[in-house]
Order: C-alpha cells, then sequence, then structure tokens
C-alpha cells in the first residue's frame, strides 16, 4: 500500500497555524523590538509589545503623540512612519485584541481586566509604592522589559 506524504505535511501545517495562532492570543508572540522604537517609547515607559493593541488603537496613539497621555511625545515624519509602520504589521489581532480598548489603554482592554481581576490582583497591588499603577507592568512581571509576561515570571511587590 502506498502512502500519500499529504496527511502528515496537512497535519504538521495545522500544527503549526494553532501554535501561532496560539501565541498571537497569549500576546506571547515576541516580536524582535524595532531599535527606534525601543529608544523614542522605552525612554518613559516599556516598550509594550505591538500584540498587546489592535492597529486601529496603535494607529490613533501614533496619530496623538503631541497629546500622548498629557505628554508631548511627538516624533519627527521619518521616525513616525517607521515605528507606526512595524506597530500595524505587528499589531494584535485574533481574540485577544479584538477590538480597540477604551481611550486605547492597555490596561482597559477585556484581557486585560480579565487576566488582572480582583481574584487575581486585588485592589490594594495596585496602590503599592513599588507598583503605582496598573501601567507599570515590570513591577510584577520581572521579564516585561523582553516582552515576556508568563505567569512564571511574576512577582507580586509586597
Amino acid at each position: 500500500m502506498k502512502r500519500s506524504g499529504f496527511k502528515p505535511l496537512a497535519l504538521a501545517a495545522l500544527a503549526l497555524a494553532c501554535v501561532a495562532a496560539a501565541q498571537a492570543d497569549s500576546g506571547g508572540a515576541r516580536v524582535p523590538v524595532l531599535p527606534k522604537y525601543q529608544q523614542e517609547c522605552a525612554a518613559c515607559h516599556i516598550a509594550y509589545p505591538p500584540g498587546m493593541l489592535p492597529a486601529a488603537s496603535w494607529q490613533h496613539l501614533m496619530g496623538s503623540l503631541q497629546q500622548h497621555y498629557g505628554t508631548d511625545a511627538s516624533l519627527d515624519e521619518a521616525s513616525l512612519r517607521e515605528i507606526g509602520g512595524w506597530l500595524q504589521v505587528h499589531a494584535g489581532t485574533y481574540k485577544r485584541v479584538s477590538e480597540a480598548p477604551p481611550q486605547d489603554r492597555i490596561t482597559k482592554s477585556a484581557w486585560f481586566l480579565r487576566k488582572h481581576n480582583a481574584r487575581e490582583v486585588p485592589p490594594e497591588v495596585w496602590k503599592r509604592a513599588a507598583v503605582g499603577s496598573a501601567s507599570n507592568c515590570a513591577a510584577c512581571h520581572t521579564q516585561a522589559a523582553d516582552g515576556r509576561f508568563s505567569e512564571r515570571d511574576i512577582k507580586i511587590p509586597r
């Protein structure tokens, strides 16, 4: 009986597609950080992985940098195009970021609120001096600067 190579190939392709979808949904698809993004954005906060927001949010944020959450974060036109294009290509898709969160804030997105609910993260944690606010990912996620947010890398400050 002659075996076709199609079935194993189809299964391998399906497995690869599932892994890619799972990474996109988990926010764990680590994209190499654009040096210009790291330089410009991480000067004030961590360089949030682009998969944490949908393309529409990144487009809005990049179009309103002169009023970026109370700060003028304006960029020259070349940097704006380079960073904006990179964010659009690597923006979140799939279940995690199916819609733009209120005010384009990661901390107001449905997936963030689900992962950081009061049972998982008691409200007093956000008030601790070492944490400060929900947007300070690196306070608890020890590998946040590298774009890794695994539960095994969480250490909540006392």
